[in-house]
């Protein structure tokens, strides 16, 4: 069972991370795990308030979550979201990427092997389904039978 940790919408972000991250340690747990819930890289509130987030919170790691099947569209998701990180007058950009609804694009990874290509962050984990354990490791074999088969 993991905790959740919560204060309702209409929130400040980084003010609930940090109460997140104060009780998680109050509780002798070391990880937080925090979801800023679907930021829309256009939606410049949004990405000031991650931006505020990371600066205030100072996280070990940042990971970009993006669906697979949006191809080149991740591109531009990704540049405005590192852009976004740049915002807040540091220069953290992110340290990994998560790509959603990977068992759905078949041979169409050209996308994964992009957004490695242009931040040298690494695909961290594949979601395949709509639960925890469907949360993998890519499979850098399976990516690169794909592109030749």
């Amino acid at each position: 069972d993991v905790p959740l940790y919560h204060k309702g919408y209409a929130k400040d972000p980084s003010a609930v991370a940090a109460a997140a991250i104060n009780h998680a340690t109050e509780e002798g747990n070391d990880v937080v795990l925090v979801d800023t819930a679907g930021r829309m890289q256009n939606n410049v509130p949004l990405m000031k308030a991650l931006s505020k987030l990371v600066v205030e919170n100072q996280p070990d790691l940042v990971l970009f979550v993006c669906e697979a099947l949006v191809g080149n569209d991740g591109m531009d998701q990704l540049h405005m979201f590192n852009k976004a990180l740049r915002t807040g007058g540091h220069s953290r950009q992110i340290d990994g990427i998560v790509l959603t609804k990977f068992d759905t694009v078949s041979d169409k990874v050209g996308a994964a092997l992009t957004m490695t290509h242009i931040t040298g962050a690494p695909v961290v984990f594949v979601g395949t389904g709509q639960k925890y354990n469907h949360l993998k490791k890519l499979s850098v074999q399976s990516v690169i039978k794909s592109l030749f088969a």
